[in-house]
């Protein structure tokens, strides 16, 4: 076999093998088979149903009736819930009769507490707590015919005191640093006097600053000034009168049930009054030294965010209340608030006051 003839041959063997594989069918591919994840199904839990908040004025939920601690606090609450449970008896609402710590602490819980609140603030207070959350005036006191009253400065009888400008230096007792009559106003009538008093005493309230004066602690007090009351016949007190009872003052005594004190018939109303039972002679002991300009009467103010339909039915209660015999053991009476009578009152009529916290530099902090 030749050269030739054996090249053809392994030739042709090798592309038959060639052409062999060529035809040969494909190994299948292995597929890698991956299993979803099987989703499982979480039930939300159903909430549970939540109660409702108790309606504001409902026992659940009284309507906070806040008092400054301006005299007794006893006296105060004692007060306090036979008008409460006037109102509720009118209304259907339940309230709750609160003396806070001070003055500033009545501000502070109506705006804590803006939509179930109401109080009995004096002007100063009202002021502060109006520009401090909105609290908004209702009602304002009406004193045996009068929608103002005043600061009296009072010293001790037989003190060589003549004129507020002689008050310089001496111990100063005044019931609250929030209180009208018995700080913001005094404090202004001292400035502009030029007067910068030593020692000061925060006597606690009116009849307490009024009474430093007759122990001796303080050399001078301010505390609020109602006009004497005369016996029929005589001529009622008007601006411009002697502050002082028009009489002898070594004959003022108190009555039989030791509920007054008169000065042969004429009744004493001031501060002075409210110790006349532990001191029977405070007007022999403790003069008025001045009295100031006029003052707003205090107010009934509401929290700003108070429901206006139970804030109406609380003030058309209230005026009726103030017709009853009851309102004499209440607010009415001369050891609570002595507040003969209620009026209407505007935010405007308070703008006096607004003048002197601006002129004082007096805030909110400033009390506390």
């Amino acid at each position: 076999m030749n050269k030739r003839y054996m090249f053809v041959l392994l030739t042709l063997i090798v592309t038959s093998a060639m052409i062999l594989s060529a035809c040969a069918p494909a190994a299948p591919a292995t597929e890698a088979m991956t299993e979803a994840p099987t989703e499982v199904m979480t039930e939300e839990p159903t909430p549970e149903p939540t109660e409702a908040a108790p309606a504001i004025g409902s026992p659940e939920h009284p309507i906070k009736v806040l008092f400054v601690p301006s005299v007794d606090a006893n006296v105060i609450v004692t007060g306090g819930e036979v008008m409460a449970e006037a109102l509720n008896e009118a209304t259907g609402l339940t309230f709750e009769v609160v003396v806070p710590t001070s003055y500033a602490a009545t501000i502070e819980e109506m705006c804590a507490s803006p939509d179930d609140t109401m109080a009995f603030i004096p002007a100063f207070g009202y002021v502060l707590a109006n520009d401090l959350c909105g609290v908004d005036v209702s009602f304002k006191a009406v004193r045996r015919g009068w929608g103002v009253y005043w600061t009296m400065i009072v010293v001790a009888r037989d003190s060589e005191i003549n004129s507020i400008e002689d008050l310089d230096g001496l111990r100063f007792a005044f019931p609250d640093a929030g209180s009208t009559s018995g700080y913001l106003v005094p404090k202004v009538m001292l400035n502009e006097a030029g007067v910068v008093p030593g020692e000061e005493l925060e006597a606690g309230g009116h009849p307490q600053a009024v009474r430093a004066v007759y122990t001796g602690e303080a050399d001078f007090a301010a505390a609020f000034y109602s006009p004497w009351a005369a016996p029929e016949g005589a001529d009622a007190w008007a601006l411009g009168d002697d502050p002082e009872v028009p009489v002898d003052i070594n004959n003022c005594a108190l009555n039989e049930d030791a509920s007054q004190l008169l000065c042969e018939g004429y009744r004493v109303l001031d501060a002075r009054a409210n110790i006349r039972e532990e001191f029977p002679d405070v007007v022999s002991k403790v003069r008025i030294l001045t009295l100031s300009p006029d003052i707003p009467n205090d107010t009934l103010s509401f929290g700003p965010e108070f429901p206006a339909e139970l804030r109406a039915q609380i003030e058309q209660a209230l005026s009726a209340f103030a017709e009853t015999e009851a309102w004499g053991t209440s607010l009415g009476s001369e050891d609570f608030y002595g507040w003969s009578g209620i009026d209407v009152a505007t935010d405007a009529e308070y703008d006096f006051i607004r003048k002197l916290v601006v002129e004082s530099g007096t805030t909110l902090e400033s009390l506390r």
